[in-house]
């Protein structure tokens, strides 16, 4: 049985699954639909027709389903989607799509920490952190296992790959391959290590990965070349995911920062 705070606003034309605990002052909108097991602390809004799957926490004053930030938007139909067992805290801030029928889309696992902002339009994939006041910009993409540190900005359309991370304060407009660490602007300074152990890479994964950064950024080759190399010297489906992430790039990718040391450890 849900329980439901009596100060709270609930269309009757909001979907409440069983289970779902709504707090003091809140407000679900009609279209939008709450997840089994989700709970909602005090002062949230969630609008737009936002669609929360289950076991979620949705923390005090966190806005869900916003219309965007963006001039293009003309008021029409558009969503955000959640998926499961995700915690966001705080004054977390989530827009729905721009244009009609699109979705801000997060997956399951996640977790958004005080004041992360996301814009419209963007996709989230599984297991991904946002530490404090992270601010994605429309149409940004993270997949799944990224870690972005506090403070750090992200360009519109700009893709964030599989266990990645950045660094707190970072600042990209151009795609951060996976497996890679993003620092200041558009620079990235070795591979994820801790990030990549923790998610059970093993040392050979480790070590291909390793090999393919100083393929990349220390051969003296182009980046076509450099995958050329990559592709030539190394196998293994980590290699594959890092190739054709660089390869569908539409912005380029962030290049190893000028002020390393060429021979410092990874």
């Amino acid at each position: 049985m849900s329980q439901i705070h009596s100060s709270a606003l609930i269309s009757p034309k909001a979907e409440i699954a069983p289970n779902v605990h709504i707090g003091m002052g809140c407000i679900v909108e009609e279209g939008c639909r709450i997840g089994e097991g989700t709970e909602i602390r005090p002062h949230a809004i969630i609008t737009g027709g936002t669609q929360i799957g289950s076991h979620n926490q949705i923390g005090y004053g966190a806005i869900i389903g916003a219309e965007p930030q963006d001039l293009a938007f003309k008021n029409v139909p558009s969503q955000v989607i959640i998926g499961d067992h995700n915690v966001l805290r705080e004054y977390v801030t989530i827009h729905r799509g721009t244009k009609e029928n699109t979705a801000t889309k997060v997956g399951s696992h996640c977790y958004l920490m005080t004041g992360a902002h996301l814009a419209h339009n963007c996709q989230i994939g599984d297991r991904v952190i946002l530490v404090n006041n992270v601010l994605l910009a429309g149409y940004v993409e993270v997949h799944d296992g990224a870690f972005i540190g506090g403070g750090s900005a992200v360009h519109q359309f700009v893709r964030i790959g599989s266990q990645s991370i950045m660094r707190g304060q970072t600042r990209i407009g151009r795609d951060l391959p996976p497996f890679f660490m993003a620092v200041d602007t558009n620079q990235v300074s070795g591979i994820n290590r801790v990030g990549l152990k923790r998610a059970g890479y093993s040392p050979d994964k480790r070590r291909n990965i390793q090999c393919a950064y100083k393929l990349l950024y220390r051969s003296g080759c182009n980046v076509s070349q450099a995958l050329e190399l990559i592709e030539k010297n190394l196998q293994g489906e980590e290699i594959d995911l890092l190739l054709n992430f660089i390869r569908s790039t539409k912005r380029g990718i962030c290049m190893e920062s000028r002020s390393l040391d060429p021979e410092r450890e990874l």
